[in-house]
């Protein structure tokens, strides 16, 4: 017992593990909300496109990536040199020419070195040292490159990714319209200007074309305060910020060369350029010497690189550190940290909400798109509903006329059988005989009488009817054809219904078997999906109702035969019968007369007892009811195909709209996601 509960535990514990609905907890952070978005719409029901993913992979990387804060100006303002400050290394080419004419990222990396994008899409990586090789403007291959990443291993670049920007005066239109297009996107900007250039007219005309709707978070930089004294840079200073203040949310004095002189005399730097130097060196060094076994190939420069820190540790930096407070390189990085920071963290999340709910719109206006193939459809089937019933009220309507007039027809036929059996009665003598008393002497006597009876003349009839000029085989075979005609053309005018329907769905398939995505994110598998159904809608809907009007064509033709077979029987054997009916009963009527002649008579058959035996032999009731009764076959098909119809066009469109509603559950759910963003 103990070891079946050891069992079925084990059981529920590895069902749990398997099939068990796990709680997905997310962090509270925009990575947190990113992916709870993206498991959701990611959902198997939604078919996602591998675009969508991509869409998540990027905006998880976008969360993940640090801030950018851009450094533009205008040339010569020596961007390259602030930007060294900052990064306390000289990366950047610097000099008195414009060269910077590309857009350079500068993110973090294990290790330094360049990757050149291209215009092409191609990208190759070259030592960092070659910079200046990729930037100088002045080279002509440089049109083939879109843009620049450095990539560095320095702490501040894990926080904050750089974007050295060609001046917004460049000889270059299309590195003008590339700068203007990174100051819309990055978290922040720096505005590098000269401290004696600061104010002009032309920079003023520049920040008014480009900089009007950046203040929040843009920091102006006076750059070259060195070379002033503390009286010009505070008049500088205050003038700037008074004529800029549209423009900045701060103006501050720095001097990049100060502070980049000082940085690279700093101990953490002396250190970590130290330990980049030795790296290096072992790099090259354990290269030559592989079959070595010790590292005694390294032991002096080893030693002499713990003698160098041991000397950098001990240093007097004080000068130092006095020459960067007085480059004011800190109150730059302060803004970056107080100011900038908060709203381009803001501003990134905002951006990213933002998409993710573009994401859900465009998934929402292409299943709109996809509603709107099975609405189309909808719309066609209603719309024929009535134009199929007038058409089933036509075909009763017109045939029932034609009908009437084979009906009409065969009465004359009727009457014209009757007719001539009429005037073939003939009168002929006949003689009675009756026993009268007489006397005792003479006896009893028989008398004879003569009277006037009536015989039919038959083969009087037959030759004038049938064999002479064969009138009425060609008025029957004249109703007949008539007959088959109507056959013919009604089950064509059934059919013109079947195609009538078939064009219209036939006009809506067309463009809909081509339909695909608008946007690349959209969902391939949903709209291979509309595709087939459109491809397949002989089989979702037309072949319901081909399938019924062959039905009814089945029915329709199975009455014609019923009706041509009646009037296909003997009319002769059916005239002939009709004359032996008279001829019997003027043969019992003259046979009571003899027996009594004061109580009876000689039948004389009238015309219309003629036609009305004629008919009862032919079977004409039921040819009468089946041409001109309100409610013949043909009412009866057309009443059933019509109720048909409209039962199968209310259950293909049922089909259709849950084939819709489908899609409008997956809208309500993403607009439920979207809320949740």
């Amino acid at each position: 017992m103990s070891a079946n509960i050891k069992i079925l535990e084990s059981f529920i514990k590895e069902y749990n593990e398997t099939y068990a609905t796990k709680e997905v907890v997310y962090e509270n952070t925009l990575i947190g909300s990113i992916k709870k978005i993206q498991d959701k719409l990611l959902d198997e029901k939604f078919a996602p496109s591998t675009q969508l993913k991509n869409i998540f992979k990027k905006q998880i990387i976008r969360a993940r990536y640090p801030m950018e804060v851009a450094i533009t100006g205008q040339f010569s303002a020596g961007k390259s040199t602030f930007l060294n400050a900052l990064l306390s290394r000289n990366i950047l080419p610097t000099g008195i020419t414009p060269v910077t004419s590309k857009v350079n990222f500068i993110n973090y990396g294990e290790e330094y070195k360049l990757k050149i994008t291209y215009h092409s899409g191609a990208q190759e990586y070259a030592p960092i040292e070659a910079i200046s090789d990729f930037t100088d403007q002045r080279h002509e291959e440089m049109k083939d490159i879109k843009y620049l990443t450095l990539y560095a291993p320095m702490e501040i670049l894990k926080e904050i990714s750089f974007v050295d920007t060609p001046g917004l005066n460049s000889q270059s239109q299309g590195d003008t319209d590339t700068t203007r297009s990174v100051l819309r996107n990055v978290g922040g900007i720096i505005w590098l200007t000269l401290i004696d250039n600061a104010g002009k007219l032309s920079e003023a005309e520049v920040l008014e074309e480009y900089m009007e709707n950046f203040k929040e978070k843009s920091l102006c930089v006076l750059n070259q305060k060195d070379k002033f004294t503390p009286e010009q840079i505070e008049t500088t200073t205050k003038y700037v910020s008074n004529k800029f203040s549209k423009y900045f949310a701060q103006v501050t004095p720095i001097s990049a060369k100060m502070a980049l002189d000082s940085r690279q005399l700093q101990k953490t730097v002396l250190i970590e350029n130290s330990v980049d130097t030795i790296l290096k060196e072992f790099k090259q060094d354990l290269s030559k010497n592989l079959d070595d076994d010790s590292l005694e190939f390294f032991k002096d420069k080893f030693h002499n690189f713990q003698k160098n820190i041991k000397e950098i540790k001990q240093k007097d930096v004080s000068s130092n550190m006095k020459l960067l407070k007085e480059s004011n390189i800190q109150d730059v990085l302060d803004f970056i940290e107080n100011t900038i920071r908060p709203q381009a963290e803001e501003s990134k999340e905002y951006a990213i909400k933002k998409d993710l709910k573009g994401v859900c719109d465009i998934l929402e206006k292409e299943y709109q798109t996809i509603i709107g193939v099975y609405d189309a459809l909808d719309e066609v089937l209603k719309n024929c509903e009535g134009h199929v019933i007038e058409s089933f009220n036509s075909i009763h309507k017109k045939y029932s006329q034609e009908l009437f007039t084979i009906y009409n027809s065969l009465e004359a036929i009727m009457e014209k059988i009757a007719n001539e059996t009429y005037k073939n009665i003939r009168r002929k003598k006949a003689y009675r005989f009756e026993e009268s008393k007489g006397s005792f002497l003479s006896g009893d006597k028989i008398q004879k009488f003569e009277y006037q009876t009536y015989w039919i003349d038959s083969d009087n009839v037959y030759k004038n009817l049938f064999y002479d000029d064969q009138k009425i085989d060609k008025m029957f075979k004249r109703s007949i054809k008539m007959l088959k005609n109507i056959e013919l053309n009604t089950v064509e005018a059934f059919r013109v219904v079947y195609r009538d329907i078939h064009t219209e769905v036939e006009k809506w398939q067309e463009p809909y078997e081509l339909i695909k995505k608008h946007r690349e994110i959209s969902s391939d598998t949903e709209f291979s999906n509309t595709r087939h159904f459109a491809a397949k809608v002989y089989e979702n809907v037309l072949r319901t109702f081909y399938r019924a009007i062959l039905e009814n064509i089945s029915a329709l033709r199975k009455k014609f035969a019923y009706f041509n077979g009646a009037l296909s029987y003997s009319y002769i054997q059916t005239t002939q019968a009709t004359i032996s009916h008279f001829e019997q009963q003027i043969f019992e009527s003259e046979e009571l007369f003899k027996k009594e002649p004061t109580r009876f008579a000689i039948q004389h058959p009238r015309e219309d007892e003629i036609l009305t035996k004629l008919k009862a032999n032919f079977g004409f009731e039921k040819i009468e009811d089946f041409l001109t009764s309100k409610r013949n076959y043909l009412f009866k098909i057309t009443k059933y195909s019509k109720e048909q119809y409209l039962e199968l066009n209310k259950d293909r469109i049922n089909f259709v709209n849950s084939k819709k509603s489908e899609y409008i559950e997956k809208i309500e759910d993403i607009r439920r996601i979207k809320e949740e963003i």
